[in-house]
């Protein structure tokens, strides 16, 4: 079965009301390949996603960056699933390193976030990776598969889910996982799904890559069998996130 090639664009905490309309602007104005080629979905902060939603061309979708683990109430600063779905945000990103590190987010809590979003009808980009430290000590696949089992645990359909690996040490640094790194990590993802989700899950689910992806190396990217996208950060705020939009027709020379 094949997988749709998916790239998303996460602006992180970026922009202003102007910023945000020259980057629509630009994306409005870009010939890429067509929606049944790939799936391109763009991350505003939360303040920006009406005014994304509504200037932004219908080919492409929009996803905000994080929602609550439950229903609304006395959450202060939080915004729910419920809120998204009735502004018609249709997919959320979850588990992002920068709030697993930065707000101490656990796999447990992760996990509940994602089950909670796909129960009140979001799709979920659902972030995994690992930091340096455990890359050099040899922990990569334990802290991956750890973070998936807990999402796995808490859901029986991932038609709705992307797997997003992103290594911690390759975000927003420069430097970036070659591409057989990157195939080597989504090969034991898709065979951990395999073992423990079932074997349609594992060939359908898609596996995206995240860090540091560029307009320079994503096609060598692209090309890997088991990348099925990028979830780009910087980049997706130029116009060469265009140029990663484009390398998803690498695929169809396969």
């Amino acid at each position: 079965m094949a997988r749709k090639f998916f790239v998303g664009g996460n602006w992180k905490c970026n922009g202003t009301s102007d910023d945000v309309k020259k980057i629509v602007s630009m994306l409005n104005e870009a010939e890429v390949p067509p929606e049944d080629v790939v799936e391109v979905v763009v991350s505003p902060p939360y303040v920006f996603l009406p005014l994304v939603k509504s200037l932004l061309r219908s080919d492409f979708g929009v996803a905000a960056q994080n929602c609550w683990v439950r229903k609304g109430g006395a959450f202060t600063g939080e915004i729910s699933a419920g809120m998204l779905v009735n502004l018609n945000i249709p997919w959320v990103i979850l588990g992002h390193s920068e709030r697993r590190l930065l707000l101490n987010e656990s796999n447990e809590f992760v996990g509940d976030k994602v089950a909670y979003a796909l129960s009140q009808g979001l799709k979920v980009i659902a972030c995994v990776g690992e930091t340096l430290e455990q890359r050099e000590s040899g922990s990569t696949m334990a802290v991956v598969a750890a973070q998936t089992k807990s999402i796995a645990e808490r859901v029986s359909n991932w038609d709705d889910i992307v797997l997003a690996y992103e290594p911690v040490w390759a975000i927003g640094t420069g430097k970036v996982a070659t591409p057989a790194q990157a195939q080597e990590v989504h090969t034991e993802l898709r065979k951990w799904l395999h073992d423990n989700t079932g074997p349609e899950v594992a060939a359908s689910v898609r596996i995206i890559y995240g860090g540091s992806v560029n307009g320079n190396n994503c096609k060598e990217l692209a090309a890997q069998p088991d990348v099925d996208g990028f979830l780009v950060g910087g980049a997706s705020l130029k116009p060469e996130f265009i140029d990663i939009i484009e390398a998803s027709t690498v695929k169809n020379n396969y």
